[in-house]
């Protein structure tokens, strides 16, 4: 009886969280749904939409064996050297890309890789063919999820591999493994514990990519789902096409979560003394020059659209930006909506995993367990199957019919940028909380500590570091998010990104130039100041 009360708490956060989630979904699939009826026609099924979904799962098989497939060689190589030069910088810099808004993003990686862009010109000092494939097309969708997503599977790779027991590398070096047999015995299983989940993620953002595939896809025969939702409600508002869309997307989520739920294993919490990390790899000269070309190839790779972004922006009249008023009320509103939002963010992740947590303690099997398990597990990724201009969309129809459609834009735009942070979030917390659970449970049962006194003294020394994270990726997902608030901007409601895409849309490139760069600015001081701060947990009282 004790521990059910313990659990109820717990619980009840689970199912309002969960409550909350789905009335934002089904909010928005209801209002499109009740507007496809009232069109004449609706929606029907054709050739067209066919090649849209063979390419939206194509790109994003391809996409996301790329990403995953060339994030592990850079995970390993960071984990095995965990002293070097700027190893913390690159670090940080791994979470910038998916904090910039795509579209500019997209600007530095075409004045790279594009026909006329740096390697197009370095190619031409050493061939005299310098030209570089069409980057408009697949090839230009691949390159830009690799440069997004790599950085992201390589970090959640990254934290899989520091979290292997110090008392393992001593075994490993009292029985002289060689790398191979490392990698086999040891860093696989870590790997292999999360690689379903961070494949998955990275599959579903594929598939839900809206502003790489409208700026690369190079026309119809490279659209996706989410492209294809936008066109059919901003451009030709068939309602009864874009539902379809939706539901096509949903189906295809679930069978994936379903496939990831099924091959994905639990992972193996060992406890450890916190002996000091000497790994019986890090010696050898080949080793390091290897993990150095790796480290340099990755971070060449990441840093070169974020140097021509850099150039672009020493044109932009800086002085002239920082002096209008529209630029700072754009900064407040981004910093105010982003806040709020990954505060929004983390409180809905940490409910749904202590909800799914204290479930699995509750005695006794039943189905309601079962499902609640399941849908605490599952909800964070099920929000990907619809896109922030599905949902705005359901929503801003939704609100006008009801003659709110601007007074309660402010709270749409925060709700829709904290829930499409939730699935970063949810991989950051969970295999934390999954150990710091691990560690604590038993003590804390046999002491009788429970409530805020458990968070208090025993869960939150150790888990803030990970929420420092979370908050960090959060707050800067949403302060380059341009989904929602392209529906429901204003001159009332303005961010940055927003006002990027306005000047980029009037031609006036340096300002967007300057302001994309204000932007990556502002993220990076956020991702550093959060790690600083929650690094803090031994010296900070």
């Amino acid at each position: 009886m004790a521990t059910r009360s313990r659990n109820l708490p717990a619980i009840l956060a689970g199912s309002i969280g969960l409550a909350g989630l789905a009335t934002v979904m089904a909010g928005a699939l209801v209002a499109l749904t009740l507007t496809a009826v009232a069109t004449p026609g609706g929606g029907s099924w054709d050739d067209y939409l066919w090649r849209v979904v063979r390419f939206t799962l194509w790109q994003a098989v391809l996409s996301t064996v790329l990403s995953v497939g060339l994030a592990i060689p850079v995970a390993r190589a960071i984990a095995r050297r965990r002293v070097f030069p700027g190893r913390g910088p690159l670090l940080r810099l791994f979470a910038l890309p998916l904090a910039l808004p795509a579209l500019v993003v997209v600007l530095g990686i075409v004045d790279v890789w594009g026909r006329h862009g740096w390697a197009a010109k370095g190619l031409a000092l050493l061939v005299d063919d310098g030209s570089m494939p069409n980057i408009y097309g697949l090839t230009g969708i691949l390159l830009a999820h690799v440069f997004f997503n790599l950085p992201l599977a390589a970090r959640l790779m990254i934290m899989h591999l520091e979290r292997i027991p110090g008392e393992n590398w001593r075994l490993a070096s009292q029985l002289g493994m060689g790398a191979g047999a490392i990698f086999r015995f040891i860093e696989w299983p870590a790997l292999r514990a999360g690689l379903p989940g961070i494949a998955g993620l990275v599959f579903m953002l594929c598939i839900a990519s809206f502003t790489v595939v409208l700026t690369l896809g190079g026309g119809p025969a490279a659209t996706t789902i989410e492209v294809a939702i936008y066109q059919a409600l901003r451009f030709d508002f068939d309602p009864g096409r874009a539902v379809i869309l939706a539901l096509v997307q949903l189906g295809m989520t679930a069978v994936l979560i379903a496939l990831g739920m099924r091959l994905t294993m639990p992972a193996v919490t060992t406890p450890s003394l916190n002996r000091p990390i000497l790994r019986p790899d890090c010696a050898k000269l080949a080793g390091r020059v290897g993990d150095g070309m790796v480290i340099a190839l990755a971070a060449l790779f990441i840093v070169l659209p974020l140097i021509a972004l850099t150039v672009s922006a020493t044109a932009a009249p800086m002085g002239k930006l920082l002096g209008e008023a529209i630029v700072w009320q754009a900064i407040l509103t981004s910093l105010a909506i982003g806040a709020t939002a990954a505060v929004l963010c983390i409180t809905l992740a940490w409910s749904l995993l202590i909800a799914a947590h204290a479930a699995k303690r509750m005695p006794g099997t039943s189905w309601w367990k079962a499902g609640f398990i399941m849908a605490c597990g599952s909800g964070g990724s099920l929000i990907l199957v619809m896109p922030p201009i599905f949902l705005g969309a359901g929503w801003f129809v939704l609100l006008h019919g009801l003659g709110e459609g601007f007074a309660l834009a402010p709270a749409v735009v925060v709700t829709i940028n904290g829930l499409m942070a939730l699935p970063y979030t949810l991989r950051i917390l969970g295999p934390a909380h999954a150990s710091a659970a691990a560690d604590h449970d038993r003590l804390c049962d046999s002491l009788g500590i429970s409530g805020w006194n458990r968070w208090r003294l025993a869960d939150w020394p150790v888990l803030r570091p990970a929420f420092g994270l979370a908050f960090a990726f959060a707050m800067a997902l949403s302060l380059g998010d341009l989904g929602a608030v392209a529906l429901f901007g204003s001159e009332d409601l303005t961010t940055l990104p927003l006002l990027i895409l306005q000047r980029m849309g009037s031609y006036r490139t340096a300002d967007a130039a300057g302001l994309a760069f204000m932007l990556a600015i502002f993220c990076l001081i956020l991702i550093i100041g959060a790690e600083r701060a929650t690094a803090k947990t031994d010296n900070g009282r």
